[in-house]
C-alpha cells in the first residue's frame, strides 16, 4: 500500500541519486578494503535509511511493505554490502521488537535504531542449527531478575558493528522443539559476550559476519521480548516472513543492475563487425533475463501488497524469495557469459556481483527450505 505517492517519489528519487552518485562509485573501494567508508555510513544515517520501517512515533519513516520494497528496488542497485549494513536494522534485527516487544522495549530501543545510533543484529543460526532453526541449543536460564545465556551463534550479519542483538535462545531445556525458544534483546558490551574473527566470505565484502559467543552473559529479564517465554520461534518466523519479501526485492534490484550492465556491454562490444547485441543467442540471454526479472518484480510487489492488506503471506513470501533469488543467480550467470572473458576479470565488476548474489539463495531460508514451506502450506490449506 502506497500512502502518499508524492512523498514516496521524493524518497525514491533521493535514494536513487545516493546510489548513483555515492554508492556505485565506491563499490570497488569497499570490495578492496572490506569496509564501508565512515562518511557514507553517516550519509545513510542522515537520509534516514536506518529507520525506514520503524514507526513514526519512534522516529522512523514507518514505510509500508510495498513502500519498503520500492525503496529497496532502488537501494539494491548498488553492491549488496551497502544494503546489508542497514538491512538487519531495518528488517530482522528490529522487527522482533516492533512486532512482539513491550512498549518499554520499543521506547528504549526503536528511536536509537531509527537514527542509526544502534545497529541491530539477528542471532538465530548456530554451528549445529541452520535450516533446522528449532533445534538451536543456546540456553537462557532464569536466575532471579536475569537470564544466564550460554552458547554460540554463527554467520551473524553485522555482529562486529551491532549495538544490540535480537537473540533466540532456549529458556526451557526440557522442551527440545520450537516451544522452548524465547527471544531477547542483548546489548553489545554485556559481560561474557565475545566475537570470533570476521568470516572470510566468497563475496559481499564490506558486509561483516562472525561468530557470537555467549559465556554466562547476564541479560535482564526485562529484555525478554514481550515479557513471555516460549514465543521466540514464532517471533523469528514472523520476522523472516517479512524479511523474505525484503530480500526478494534486493534480488530483483541487483538483477536489474546486472542486466543493465550486460546490455550496455552488449551494445558497445563488437565482434564479427557488429555489436554482440545483434546476435540472436546474446539476445536470448538478455530477453530471458528481462522476462524473469519482470516476473520476480511482480511477485515481490504482489506479496508486499498482500501483507499490507493484512493477509497471510507465508507462502507468497517464500515463493517470492525462492524465485527471485534463483532468478538472480541465473541473471548473474548470463551476465558473465555476455561479458565473455571480460566477465571473468575484476575490472568490470560483474564477477563481483556473480559472487555476491550467490548468498541470496542461502540466507533467510535456503531455496530448499522455501520449497518445504510452500509445499507444507499447500497441504495444510487443502486439508
Amino acid at each position: 500500500m502506497i500512502r502518499d505517492q508524492a512523498t514516496l517519489n521524493i524518497l525514491l528519487d533521493s535514494v536513487a541519486r545516493f546510489v548513483r552518485e555515492r554508492l556505485v562509485p565506491n563499490e570497488e573501494l569497499v570490495a578492496e578494503t572490506d569496509e564501508i567508508p565512515a562518511d557514507i555510513v553517516a550519509e545513510m544515517k542522515a537520509l534516514g535509511l536506518f529507520g525506514l520501517t520503524i514507526p513514526e512515533a519512534y522516529g522512523g519513516s514507518e514505510l509500508t511493505m510495498e513502500e519498503e520494497v520500492l525503496t529497496m528496488l532502488e537501494l539494491g542497485r548498488a553492491s549488496p554490502a551497502f544494503r546489508s549494513l542497514i538491512g538487519t536494522t531495518v528488517g530482522i534485527g528490529s522487527q522482533g521488537i516492533l512486532f512482539d516487544g513491550t512498549e518499554e522495549q520499543k521506547q528504549k530501543y526503536l528511536p536509537r535504531l531509527a537514527t542509526g545510533e544502534l545497529i541491530a543484529s539477528f542471532a538465530l543460526t548456530e554451528p549445529g542449527s541452520g535450516s533446522d532453526a528449532a533445534s538451536l541449543t543456546t540456553q537462557a536460564i532464569r536466575d532471579g531478575d536475569h537470564y544466564i545465556v550460554n552458547g554460540t551463534k554463527r554467520y551473524i550479519t553485522n555482529a562486529p558493528q551491532a549495538g544490540i542483538f535480537t537473540l533466540m535462545a532456549r529458556t526451557n531445556p526440557a522442551e527440545k522443539g520450537a516451544g522452548g525458544i524465547s527471544a531477547f534483546i542483548l546489548e553489545a558490551g554485556t559481560t561474557g559476550l565475545s566475537f570470533g574473527k570476521r568470516d572470510r566470505k566468497m563475496g559481499q565484502k564490506g558486509a561483516h559476519t562472525c561468530d557470537v559467543v555467549f559465556d554466562n552473559c547476564r541479560v535482564p529479564a526485562a529484555n525478554l521480548i514481550g515479557g513471555v517465554e516460549g514465543r521466540g520461534f514464532k517471533t523469528a518466523m514472523k520476522v523472516l516472513d517479512k524479511g523474505r519479501i525484503h530480500i526478494a526485492s534486493i534480488c530483483v534490484a541487483v538483477a536489474e543492475r546486472m542486466l543493465a550492465d550486460a546490455l550496455r556491454y552488449a551494445v558497445e562490444r563488437k565482434q564479427f563487425g557488429q555489436p554482440i547485441a545483434g546476435f540472436q543467442l546474446v539476445q536470448a540471454m538478455l530477453a530471458d533475463s528481462k522476462a524473469e526479472i519482470y516476473a520476480a518484480r511482480c511477485m515481490v510487489i504482489d506479496a508486499a501488497q498482500r501483507r499490507d492488506a493484512g493477509l497471510p503471506v507465508s507462502t507468497e513470501a517464500s515463493c517470492a524469495k525462492m524465485f527471485a533469488s534463483e532468478m538472480c543467480g541465473r541473471v548473474a550467470d548470463r551476465a558473465v557469459q555476455i561479458f565473455g572473458g571480460a566477465g571473468y576479470m575484476s575490472d568490470y565488476g560483474i564477477e563481483r556481483f556473480y559472487r555476491d548474489v550467490r548468498l541470496f539463495r542461502i540466507y533467510e531460508g535456503t531455496t530448499q527450505i522455501q520449497q518445504v514451506v510452500i509445499a507444507r502450506n499447500m497441504v495444510r490449506e487443502l486439508r
